[in-house]
C-alpha cells in the first residue's frame, strides 16, 4: 500500500492499463507519476522496499550457458568418431592394445580441441548484466540519497548529470540542456536532445525524447526523472531477451564437414560390413576377419581431419590477427570468406565518428570547403583564395563565432587527438583551426562571461565572451536555422535556405550561426525557469552557417568497391535519419537504386515482403534490436551468408543471428564484443574486407589439404579391400600389404606433417575476383572428388605392386615385414611428390612461387627423418611392425611415388585447357 495515496502501488511498467497504447513516452510527465503512484518528491523508503520485493532488482536475468561437461560431450556428436570408438573398442576387445589406443587418443586430442574452443563462447547475456552496475542519485523520504542501481524500482525519481550512466528506463520530469549519447541502443551518431515534453505514441526509440534508457550516458545537462521501468523490462532487459531467444547457427563450414562425415561413414560402414562378409567366406578365422573390417574402417576414415581443420583454421586466425581482426571461434575464419552479404553498421565503422565540418556558407554568397577528417590535425579550408576580400573577412567572423559559442576542449596532437564536449563544439573548433585561427590567442583574453546551454526547447545554444580592448560586448549564438533564421534580416533568410536545403539535401547537419550586439547580462543568459528564452526578441545579424557530417573512414570506398567486385552485397544500417543515411550510402557506393528503408517499415513488413526488400535495398535508417534481427533472418532465409557488424548493445541479438558477427574492438560494448565470431582491432571496414580476403584464402588452402590427404584414405582403403579379396591367407594368417599401425602411422604422422604446411599456401591469384561460394556447396566439388578417386587408385597400385616385388609367394614373415616396410615407404614418397602437386588446385605451382612457402619444404624434411627412424631405429621398428630397407629399395621407393607428378600435371592441363574452351565458347555467343 502507498503511504501517501492508498492504493496498491503501480500498475505493471510498461503496458498497464492506465497508459493504454501510449506508452510512457506519450504520456504527461505529471499522469506518469499519478499512475506509478508517485510525486517529485519520490518514495517512501518502506513503499521502494515492498516494490522492490514485487518487482524484483533491477538486474537483467543472468542466462546460465551449458555446463563443461556438456560441451565435452558434445564434440563426440560426430559419425567419424562414433566409427572411431567403435574401432576401438573392438581392436581392445580382441586384444589389439597399441592400435586400439592410437585410435583411442586420436578421439580424445580431437574432443580436447573442440572443448577447448567452445568453452570460451556464450557470455554475451551476461555482458549485458554488468552495464547496469552502477549506483544512482535517488529521492527517498523526500531527501536526495546514494543508492545501488540494483535497488531501484518503479516509481523512484532519481537525478542524473553529465557523465552519468543510465541505469533504468526512466522518463524525465525536468531538463536543462540535457543530451544524451544513445548509440549503443539506437545507432543514432551524435548526442540526442532531450526534454520533459511527452511525445507521439508511435514514436520509434530513438525519437523518444522524453525518456532516459538504461545503457545510455547522459553527455550534457541535469534533469529529475522517474523509473518507469527496471530489470527485464527495459529496452536493455528487452534486447537480452532477443539476445537470450537467438539460436546458434552453423557456420557453412560445419555444415560442410558434418556431412561430409556423415557421408564417409555410411559408406566405410557399408563396405567395412562387406568386406567381413567376403573374409569369412574366404575362410579368414572371425577375429581375423573382425580386425580386417576394423582394419579397412581405420585406413579410410581420415582421422587427421580434425587436426588438419583445426590447424588450417587456427593459422587464419594468426594471420587476421596480424591484420588487426581478432577471432573468437576457429570457423568464423572460413565463414567470412563465403560471406554473401556483409550487413554494417555505419557510425564507427564506415565513417570516424567524429563529426566534421565540410562546408561554410556566408551572407555575402561565398562558400569554402574543408578537407581533412575528424578531430586530428591536418587539413585545411579550401577555396579561400577565391574569396573577394568581404567574403574572407566573414568566412573568419563564421570560424570566430563558432569557436566562441563553443563548450568543448580539443585534447592531445596528431592522430591522437580527441575532444573533450559535444562532438559537434570539436568539430567546429577544428573548422577554426583549419581556417588558420589560433585559438590560443583568440581565448587567451575572452573568458566567457556567461553561457546560456543548449536545450532542446530554444534549439540554441549562447555564449558571451568577454570584450577586448574597446570592442563592443557581442552575443554569439549556434542553432538550428529554423530557429535562428526567423530573427534575422529576411533577405539574408532567403539566401541562406536556399543554401540549408542544398546541404541537407546531401545529407549534412546543417548549425546556423548569429550575433547580438548589446550587452547581456548574466541574469539574462542564465535565467530561470531554463525553458525561458532570455533572446527570443533580439535582432540577430547572420554570420552563416556550417554544414558538417561524419566522414568515411578512409579506404572505406575501395573497400566497399573491392566487395562488390567480389560478388558480396553490403548493407548499411544505421540509427541515423533516412535521408542522412541515404546520402552517405551514395558517397560511399553502397546506395543502390531503392529508397532507404525504414525501421517501420520493417516492423509493418510480412515475412515474405521483407525477405524481396532486403533482395533490393542496400540501406536501412532509424532501425531498432528487432528490426536488425529480423534484418538478418529475412537475407538467412534469401539463402545469404551473412556478416553483421556492430558496436552497440542494440546489435548484440543481430551479431549472435548472423552466420558471422563482427563486433568493434575500440568502441564496441562488452555485449557486442561477447556476442560476436570476429572482433576489430581498429574498428574499420577496410579490416573487414581484408579478412573476408583471408577467409577465402582459409578456405581455399582448406580444401587443398582435403584434396591432398583423402586420396590416402582412398588407396589404403583399397590395399586392404584387394588384399582381403584376393592375397592369400598362409597358416591361418591373412596376408596385409600394410598392417593396422602402419595405416595409422601414415594417417596421422605422413598425411598430417604434409597436410599442415599447405595452411600457410600463398594466396590463388584472383581470390576477390569471384562470387563467393554457395552456403549449400559440398566441401568436395565434383572436381576433388574425381582426383581423390583416381589419385587413390594410382596410390592403392604403387603399394601393392612394391609389396609384390618384394614378398614371394610363400615367405617368412621377415620377408613380408620388409615389403611391408617398402610399400609404406613408398606411400610417403607418393605423399610428398603429391604434395608438391597440390599446392595449387588447378594452376602450376609457378604462379604462386615454388619458395612462397617455406614451411612445404620443412614438413617434407621432418617426414623423411620420422620416416627414416621408422624403418630403421629397432624401437620404432618393434612398434610399426617394419624391417630395413636398402639404399635402393629407398631409391625403389621414391621412383614409384613420383608417378604421381605427371599423372597431375597432364590433369591439370587439361582441366585449364577444358575451362579455356567454355570461356571462349561463351565469349563468342
Amino acid at each position: 500500500m502507498d503511504e501517501r495515496t492508498g492504493t496498491g502501488g503501480p500498475t505493471a511498467p510498461g503496458t498497464g492499463p492506465d497508459l493504454g497504447p501510449a506508452g510512457w513516452h506519450a504520456a504527461p510527465a505529471q499522469d506518469v507519476l499519478e499512475r506509478l503512484a508517485s510525486h517529485p518528491g519520490g518514495l517512501s523508503t518502506d513503499e521502494a522496499g515492498r516494490r522492490l520485493d514485487r518487482y524484483g532488482p533491477n538486474e537483467l536475468t543472468r542466462q546460465e550457458g551449458p555446463s563443461a561437461w556438456t560441451v565435452l560431450v558434445r564434440q563426440l556428436a560426430s559419425p567419424l568418431i562414433y566409427t572411431l570408438l567403435i574401432s576401438a573398442g573392438v581392436a581392445f576387445a580382441l586384444g589389439d592394445i597399441p592400435d586400439g589406443s592410437v585410435v583411442l587418443g586420436v578421439v580424445v586430442l580431437n574432443a580436447l580441441i573442440g572443448f577447448v574452443q567452445e568453452h570460451r563462447a556464450g557470455r554475451a547475456i551476461q555482458a549485458l548484466a554488468r552495464l547496469v552496475a552502477e549506483p544512482a542519485t535517488v529521492r527517498r523520504d523526500g531527501q536526495w540519497t546514494q543508492a545501488p542501481a540494483e535497488h531501484l524500482v518503479p516509481g523512484d525519481v532519481v537525478s542524473v548529470e553529465a557523465g552519468a550512466r543510465v541505469v533504468a528506463d526512466l522518463r524525465l520530469l525536468n531538463a536543462r540542456g540535457l543530451r544524451a549519447d544513445e548509440s549503443a541502443l539506437t545507432g543514432e551518431s551524435v548526442p540526442v536532445d532531450k526534454a520533459a515534453d511527452a511525445v507521439e505514441a508511435d514514436a520509434e526509440l530513438a525519437e523518444r525524447r522524453s525518456m532516459l534508457h538504461g545503457g545510455s550516458i547522459v553527455t550534457t545537462g541535469t534533469a529529475e526523472a522517474v523509473v518507469v521501468e527496471t530489470g527485464d523490462r527495459t529496452e536493455l532487459g528487452r534486447i537480452s531477451g532477443l539476445l537470450a531467444g537467438v539460436e546458434d547457427t552453423q557456420t557453412p563450414l560445419t555444415r560442410s564437414i558434418t556431412r561430409l562425415g556423415a557421408v564417409i561413414t555410411k559408406v566405410i560402414g557399408v563396405v567395412a560390413v562387406a568386406l567381413l562378409a567376403v573374409a569369412l567366406l574366404r575362410g579368414y578365422p572371425v577375429a581375423d576377419a573382425v580386425l580386417a573390417a576394423i582394419t579397412l574402417a581405420v585406413a579410410a576414415i581420415p582421422e587427421g581431419l580434425p587436426a588438419i581443420v583445426t590447424i588450417a583454421l587456427a593459422v587464419g586466425v594468426q594471420r587476421m590477427a596480424r591484420r588487426r581482426a581478432v577471432v573468437r571461434e576457429l570457423p568464423a575464419v572460413e565463414t567470412l570468406g563465403s560471406t554473401s552479404v556483409i550487413c554494417t553498421d555505419k557510425t564507427g565503422t564506415l565513417t570516424r565518428n567524429e563529426m566534421t565540418v565540410r562546408r561554410a556558407w556566408v551572407p555575402t554568397g561565398h562558400e569554402v570547403e574543408f578537407d581533412g577528417v575528424g578531430y586530428t590535425a591536418g587539413g585545411r579550408m579550401r577555396g579561400a583564395d577565391r574569396l573577394a576580400p568581404d567574403g574572407a573577412t566573414a568566412v573568419r567572423q563564421l570560424l570566430e563565432a563558432g569557436a566562441l559559442a563553443n563548450e568543448a576542449h580539443l585534447d592531445g596532437d596528431g592522430y591522437l587527438r580527441s575532444v573533450l564536449g559535444d562532438p559537434t563544439d570539436g568539430a567546429l573548433l577544428v573548422a577554426a583551426e583549419r581556417g588558420g585561427i589560433d585559438l590560443q590567442a583568440l581565448f587567451r583574453d575572452r573568458r566567457p562571461l556567461a553561457v546560456l546551454p543548449f536545450d532542446s526547447q530554444r534549439q540554441y545554444m549562447a555564449s558571451t565572451p568577454a570584450p577586448v580592448g574597446e570592442e563592443q560586448v557581442v552575443t554569439y549564438l549556434k542553432g538550428a536555422p529554423e530557429v535562428l533564421l526567423t530573427h534575422v534580416d529576411p533577405a539574408a533568410a532567403a539566401a541562406a535556405h536556399t543554401a540549408f536545403d542544398a546541404y541537407a539535401a546531401d545529407g549534412l547537419r546543417v548549425l546556423a550561426i548569429a550575433r547580438t550586439d548589446g550587452v547581456h547580462s548574466d541574469d539574462a543568459l542564465n535565467d530561470d525557469p531554463p525553458n525561458d528564452d532570455p533572446l527570443k526578441d533580439a535582432a540577430l545579424e547572420l554570420l552563416g552557417l556550417v554544414a558538417l557530417i561524419d566522414p568515411a573512414r578512409p579506404g572505406v570506398v575501395e573497400a566497399v568497391a573491392e566487395c562488390h567486385r567480389a560478388g558480396i552485397s553490403v548493407k548499411m544500417i544505421t540509427g541515423d535519419h533516412a535521408a542522412t543515411a541515404a546520402a552517405i550510402g551514395r558517397d560511399l557506393g553502397i546506395a543502390g537504386e531503392a529508397p532507404p528503408m525504414t525501421g517501420a517499415e520493417i516492423g509493418q513488413s510480412s515475412e515474405e515482403d521483407l525477405r524481396e526488400r532486403v533482395r533490393t535495398t542496400d540501406v536501412f535508417a532509424r532501425v531498432a534490436p528487432e528490426h536488425k534481427l529480423r534484418l538478418v533472418r529475412a537475407l538467412q532465409d534469401g539463402g545469404a551468408v551473412t556478416a553483421m557488424t556492430g558496436d552497440g548493445v542494440n546489435d548484440a541479438p543481430a551479431l549472435r543471428q548472423a552466420d558471422i558477427g563482427v563486433a568493434m574492438g575500440r568502441a564496441g560494448t562488452a555485449a557486442a564484443k561477447e556476442a560476436a565470431d570476429i572482433v576489430l582491432g581498429d574498428d574499420d571496414f577496410s579490416t573487414i574486407r581484408a579478412a573476408v580476403e583471408e577467409g577465402r584464402r582459409v578456405y581455399d588452402n582448406l580444401v587443398k589439404a582435403l584434396a591432398f590427404a583423402l586420396p590416402t584414405n582412398v588407396g589404403e582403403g583399397l590395399v586392404i579391400l584387394v588384399a582381403v579379396l584376393a592375397f592369400p591367407v598362409i597358416g591361418g594368417v591373412p596376408v596385409l600389404p600394410i598392417e593396422p599401425v602402419q595405416i595409422l602411422w601414415i594417417n596421422l604422422v605422413a598425411t598430417v606433417s604434409l597436410a599442415l604446411p599447405i595452411a600457410f599456401e600463398a594466396q590463388e591469384p584472383g581470390a576477390m575476383d569471384r562470387p563467393p561460394r554457395r552456403p549449400d556447396e559440398p566441401l568436395l566439388s565434383r572436381f576433388v572428388v574425381a582426383r581423390t578417386a583416381y589419385v587413390g587408385v594410382l596410390m592403392a597400385a604403387v603399394a601393392i605392386a612394391l609389396f609384390l616385388l618384394v614378398a614371394p609367394a610363400a615367405g617368412g614373415t621377415g620377408e613380408v615385414a620388409q615389403a611391408q616396410t617398402l610399400a609404406v615407404t613408398s606411400l610417403a614418397f607418393f605423399q610428398i611428390f603429391y604434395l608438391l602437386m597440390c599446392r595449387t588446385l588447378t594452376a602450376p605451382v609457378r604462379t604462386i612461387g615454388w619458395t612462397s612457402n617455406r614451411y612445404v619444404f620443412l614438413g617434407i624434411a621432418v617426414l623423411l627423418v620420422l620416416q627414416a627412424g621408422v624403418v630403421h631405429l629397432p624401437f620404432l621398428q618393434a612398434l610399426f611392425r617394419t624391417a630395413d630397407l636398402s639404399i635402393q629399395q629407398w631409391a625403389l621407393a621414391a621412383a614409384a611415388g613420383a608417378v604421381v607428378v605427371p599423372v597431375v600435371a597432364t590433369e591439370k592441363w587439361w582441366s585449364r585447357r577444358k575451362s579455356s574452351l567454355v570461356i571462349n565458347e561463351r565469349n563468342a555467343r
